[in-house]
Parts: C-alpha cells; sequence; structure tokens
C-alpha cells in the first residue's frame, strides 16, 4: 500500500509564460518521485489530463495518461492554476472538470487547490462557508465571484481538513509538504524539505509578505529622506522629523509620500521595520531583543507584537525558516 494516490489536474492548455507549468510542478515533485529511504512504497501519482486540442494562444498542450475520471478514485486531488482567462475574464471552466471535482469530493477525496485553482473548487461548490485562500492578487475577484467562500488574502494556506487551499507560486510548496508532514510525519516532511532545498515548515497562518513600501512612482524629492530613514530605523523617527529633513512641512511631506507609496509615512516606516527585522531575523543570530532595538521596534515583547499582527508569525518561528542562510551571521548590515 502507497502513502496515497495523488490525482493532479492538468488543464488543456497551459500559458507560457505563466507561473502555470510551475504551480504543475510542484506537486510532481513532491508527490512524483519516489523516496524509498523515507516512506515505501511512497505516493501514486496520476496525471490526469481535462479536454484535449491545441491551446488557444502561446502555450502547450500535455498529453497525460489519465483522465479526468481517475479523480473519484484517488485519494487527494490536487488542482494547479487554473488558465488566466477563467479568472481574469470570467470565462467558465470545462463542465467535466466542475463535475468531476464533485464526484471525487463526493467519494471521500482530499481536496486541494494551488493558486487559481481555487476558482475551480470554489465553481464546484466546495469552498462554500468555508476559509480559503489564492494569491493575494487575484483573492479579491475569487471573494466577489463566490461571495459564500470566507476569502483570506493574507496567508500561505488554509487547512480545512478534507479541504485545502494556497496562495501562489512557493505557497504551492509549502501547502504540498505540509501534506506530507500530515500523511509521514515531521521527520519525513523536514528530510524532503532538505533535499528541495527549501524551509522546512512554514506555517499556513504566515503572512504572503506583500510588500507594500516600494514606490508606486519616482519622487526625486523623497528619495534621500527615505534613503536616510532606512540607514537609521534604530532611531525614533517622527514624521515631524522627516519632514523637517525633507524641507516640507508635516503636511506637504505626508501627502507626497501617500501619494509615492500608497501608504501614510507611519505605516511606511512600519514596513521598513519590519522588513529590518526580518532581514535580521534571517542573517544573523542576534537576540530577539537586539533585533528589535536594532529594527526600531523596541523590545522583543513589542517585536513580537507587531509579528504577530501584521505577519501572522512570531519572531522565533520566522527564523526558524532560514536556518541556512545565518551561518555564522552575528552582526548586521547597514541598509
Amino acid at each position: 500500500m502507497s502513502a496515497g494516490s495523488v490525482a493532479v489536474v492538468v488543464t488543456e492548455d497551459i500559458g507560457v509564460p505563466s507561473w502555470d507549468l510551475y504551480e504543475l510542478s510542484i506537486p510532481c515533485t513532491v508527490f512524483g518521485k519516489p523516496q524509498p529511504d523515507l516512506a515505501d512504497p511512497w505516493y501514486e501519482l496520476k496525471l490526469c489530463g481535462v479536454g484535449g486540442g491545441q491551446p488557444d494562444g502561446p502555450g502547450l498542450s500535455l498529453r497525460t495518461p489519465y483522465g479526468l475520471d481517475e479523480l473519484a478514485r484517488a485519494d487527494t486531488v490536487v488542482v494547479p492554476s487554473v488558465p488566466d482567462p477563467c479568472v481574469e475574464e470570467g470565462r467558465p471552466l470545462p463542465p467535466e472538470l466542475i463535475d468531476a471535482l464533485r464526484r471525487a469530493h463526493a467519494a471521500g477525496a482530499r481536496m486541494v487547490s494551488l493558486c487559481t485553482g481555487a476558482f475551480a473548487l470554489a465553481e464546484a461548490g466546495l469552498l462554500d462557508g468555508r476559509r480559503a485562500t489564492a494569491h493575494w492578487m487575484h483573492t479579491a475577484q475569487l471573494a466577489e465571484r463566490y461571495p459564500k467562500v470566507e476569502v483570506d488574502a493574507s496567508v500561505l494556506y488554509v487547512d480545512e481538513g478534507d479541504v485545502l487551499t494556497s496562495a501562489g507560486l512557493t505557497a504551492g510548496l509549502d501547502l504540498c509538504l505540509h501534506l506530507v508532514r500530515r500523511d509521514l510525519g515531521a521527520h519525513v516532511a523536514n528530510q524532503l524539505a532538505r533535499r528541495m532545498v527549501v524551509p522546512a515548515h512554514r506555517p499556513g497562518g504566515q503572512a504572503q509578505f506583500i510588500e507594500l513600501s516600494v514606490p508606486a512612482r519616482d519622487d526625486e524629492g523623497l528619495a534621500p529622506v527615505l534613503a536616510w530613514a532606512r540607514a537609521h530605523l534604530d532611531r525614533p523617527l517622527t514624521v515631524a522629523d522627516l519632514a523637517r529633513r525633507a524641507a516640507m512641512s508635516p503636511r506637504t511631506f505626508y501627502r507626497r509620500l501617500q501619494a509615492a507609496t500608497g501608504t501614510t509615512p507611519l505605516q511606511w516606516l512600519l514596513d521598513q521595520r519590519l522588513g529590518r527585522a526580518r532581514s535580521l531575523l534571517e542573517s544573523t543570530d542576534l537576540p530577539i531583543e537586539k533585533v528589535g532595538e536594532l529594527s526600531g521596534l523596541g523590545t522583543a515583547n513589542n517585536l513580537r507584537h507587531h509579528f504577530l499582527r501584521h505577519l501572522g508569525v512570531s519572531p522565533g518561528d520566522y527564523r526558524r525558516a532560514f536556518p541556512g542562510a545565518r551561518a555564522g551571521g552575528r552582526g548586521p548590515a547597514r541598509v
């Protein structure tokens, strides 16, 4: 008996360039390559095709050895990204896919989506009344199109027991490793992650780490003062301090910064300090108290408060996700 059969849905067209091939490769890599020294037998992977023919636009057409009927016989069904037009333009998903997903769920399969695969599970009604996620660029569309779904745009993945969803790109890998951890234990999942040279465990509730501090447009008048602020985050900076250094009134500085970055000065400072703290946790072994001091976030308790509130993970858990990056690192680099 294997660790379980995994059926991966392959849509008839996979655009190039796109994220689709990447997300399709994730379950193939995690579940498709035998790992006899970790668990023998390993998972049984089956690629199940939808339709056929050539893609409408630039892309690839893949031949698969199995059809959609195989979904109802699988222990786990994984739906990677669906074609972009189904997300961006609202084109209907193949009805045979939706019917097959419903049959698989009714037969007791564990249903999993990666990135925009959540649109397929939602169309099948499998996310109604459930918490779910997708890539943050598409969660607003998911929530608008399927109001019965409780969409969480911030997390890496959501485990609802028999239905699981992930954000885009590498978050799909986090979810697949989470499944291995559920099925075969932490040791096997950790060893597999080590072979793939990825963090062994990023909690599902960890934020997608959307950066809000990149200027929406260039503003040469602000650039020097913002660079100075980034170099002095350990100081107790105020909006008045930054406005004075920029030779502006606080009101003008507030308006200019908000127009350039899409956020307020205080929020911009907090984003920069969180970014500095993350960098220190990733690259140094400095005590948490020192990380809080150098990032301008204050005490270890205050640092923990901000990490939990804005990133959904504690500083200690965040640091443990980057064990290899801190080799010999003791002190911060000035940026």
